[in-house]
């Protein structure tokens, strides 16, 4: 429950700052995606986000982490989610 608290203030962050938001809250992984940095005592988790019509922030996929790396298939199912919606 502590990563989902996490959660709630890095969106907060995330509004506050839009696309300016850097390390070490969220990270660029190319192609007009991010990765919000969420850590808890339960774990670290990952919500990857996009950014729709400029100014509207879209979460496409969020995961706890098991692995240091943050999994390909993981990046993989979001990059095609925000296809899917800057194609709606």
């Amino acid at each position: 429950m502590d990563v989902v608290a996490d959660y709630a203030r890095m969106v907060a962050l995330l509004i506050e700052h839009g696309p300016h938001l850097r390390l070490p809250y969220s990270r660029a992984l190319g192609g007009g995606l991010f990765e919000l940095r969420l850590r808890g005592k339960s774990g670290i988790g990952r919500a990857l986000y996009c950014f729709v019509g400029g100014q509207h922030i879209v979460i496409v996929h969020a995961f706890l982490k098991k692995t240091q790396q943050t999994p390909e298939r993981e990046i993989k199912m979001a990059r095609n989610r925000m296809k899917e919606i800057r194609h709606a």
